[in-house]
C-alpha cells in the first residue's frame, strides 16, 4: 500500500511538472488610453467601458490624476508614462527626490500591485534629444526609490522608443541601432538585462506602408500576405514580426540577448490617410490580438507571444500632425466599438 501511494504521489508531480512545461501563458494585450482630446467620456465611465471588455491592461502616458485614480481597485494592470518634461528634475534630483515624485504622483492614486511597468519618457532618442542625457540618471533614481519601497521586483522601469532609432530594419537579421544613440542606449540595454526589465517599442507598420509604398505591400503590413522572405532561415510573412525581429538582433549585435520586446504602442487608423479604414483596422488589431493570445511569436521567439498596447482607446481630436493620428480609437466616446474586435 505504502508503495502505491508513493508512486501515485510520483505520478501527480509528474502530471504537475508536465503542466508547468506544456502550458503557457497568453501574451497579455492591453490598449493605450490617450486623452488628447476635449470630448472624452468622464474617467468613471471609461473604467465601466474597459471592465466590460475584457481588458486587463491600460497604458497611461502620463500620471494625470483624474484618469489615473478611477483605476484604483479595479485590477486593471497598468503602464504608467513618467513624462519628458520631468525628466530633467528626475535625473538632476536625488533618490528622495524620485521616491518623493513617486508618492505623490503615482502612488498616492493607485495600488503598487496594479503597476506592472513605469515607461521613463516617450520617444525622446532622435526625436526628442533635449531630453536624452537625462533618460538614465531619472530611470536609476526612481529603480533606487522602487528599491527602497521593495518594489523593483513587481514594477519594471524602461523608456519608450519609436522605431526611428533602428539605423537598420531590414532584413531583420541586419537590424543595428543608429551610432548617435549608442552611447545612451547601451548602459540603457545594459540596466534592462541586469533588472529584468524590457524594451519598449512603438511599431507602426501604418506608416512604414504609408512612406514606403515602393517597397511594402498593404498586404504584408496587415497580416495577409501570401508571399514570403527567409532571412537567416527564418520566414517572415508580415512587417510586425519583421520589425520587432529588427530590434532583436539589433540587441544582440550590442551584446545583450534574452531581452524581451514589448510593443508599448501599435495601432491602425480608421480615417484621415491613405488606407486607413475600419476594414483595415480590424484586420490589423485583430491580427495583433490574435498573435499575442495564442503566443504564436516571431519567427526570431516563436512561441513567446509579443506583449503589445493597441493604440489607441478613442479618437483623439486635439492631436498635432497628420489627419489620420486623430483616428486610431477602438471605441466611440460614447461606448460603442468603433468595430468589431475581442481582446480575448
Amino acid at each position: 500500500m505504502l508503495l502505491m501511494v508513493i508512486k501515485s504521489r510520483y505520478l501527480i508531480c509528474f502530471v504537475y511538472l508536465f503542466f508547468l512545461l506544456h502550458t503557457t501563458v497568453a501574451a497579455p494585450i492591453g490598449l493605450c488610453y490617450g486623452r488628447v482630446a476635449n470630448n472624452l467620456p468622464q474617467p468613471f465611465d471609461v473604467i465601466n467601458l474597459i471592465k466590460a471588455n475584457g481588458i486587463s491592461r491600460i497604458r497611461l502616458f502620463n500620471p494625470d490624476p483624474e484618469a489615473l485614480a478611477p483605476f484604483a481597485g479595479t485590477g486593471v494592470e497598468l503602464m504608467i508614462g513618467v513624462p519628458n518634461e520631468n525628466l530633467s528634475s528626475l535625473a538632476a534630483g536625488d533618490v528622495n527626490y524620485a521616491l518623493q515624485w513617486l508618492q505623490m504622483n503615482i502612488l498616492a492614486h493607485i495600488q503598487p500591485n496594479q503597476i506592472k511597468y513605469l515607461a521613463v519618457g516617450n520617444e525622446i532618442l532622435l526625436k526628442d534629444p533635449f531630453y536624452t542625457p537625462h533618460i538614465l540618471p531619472a530611470i536609476n533614481n526612481l529603480y533606487q526609490a522602487l528599491q527602497i519601497l521593495g518594489l523593483t521586483e513587481t514594477i519594471k522601469l524602461s523608456s519608450s522608443h519609436a522605431a526611428s532609432i533602428l539605423s537598420n530594419s531590414y532584413p531583420p537579421s541586419a537590424g543595428a541601432f543608429d551610432e548617435n544613440i549608442r552611447p545612451v542606449l547601451t548602459p540603457l540595454l545594459q540596466f534592462l538585462r541586469d533588472t529584468g526589465s524590457v524594451l519598449m517599442v512603438n511599431v507602426y507598420p501604418y506608416f512604414s506602408y504609408i512612406n514606403n509604398q515602393q517597397y511594402v505591400s498593404l498586404d504584408t503590413a496587415l497580416f495577409r500576405s501570401q508571399n514570403h522572405e527567409v532571412d537567416q532561415g527564418l520566414v517572415y510573412t508580415n512587417l510586425f514580426d519583421a520589425t520587432v525581429d529588427a530590434f532583436v538582433y539589433a540587441m544582440e549585435r550590442e551584446g545583450f540577448t534574452g531581452v524581451p520586446v514589448v510593443v508599448s504602442e501599435t495601432g491602425w487608423p480608421t480615417a484621415g490617410g491613405v488606407a486607413a479604414s475600419l476594414e483595415n483596422a480590424v484586420a490589423y488589431n485583430g491580427n495583433v490580438v490574435r498573435r499575442g493570445v495564442n503566443n504564436v511569436g516571431t519567427p526570431k521567439r516563436p512561441g513567446v507571444g509579443v506583449e503589445a498596447f493597441l493604440f489607441d482607446l478613442f479618437d483623439e481630436n486635439e492631436k498635432s500632425g497628420d489627419e489620420s493620428e486623430k483616428h486610431f480609437g477602438i471605441f466611440q466616446v460614447n461606448g460603442n466599438k468603433a468595430y468589431d474586435i475581442s481582446f480575448s
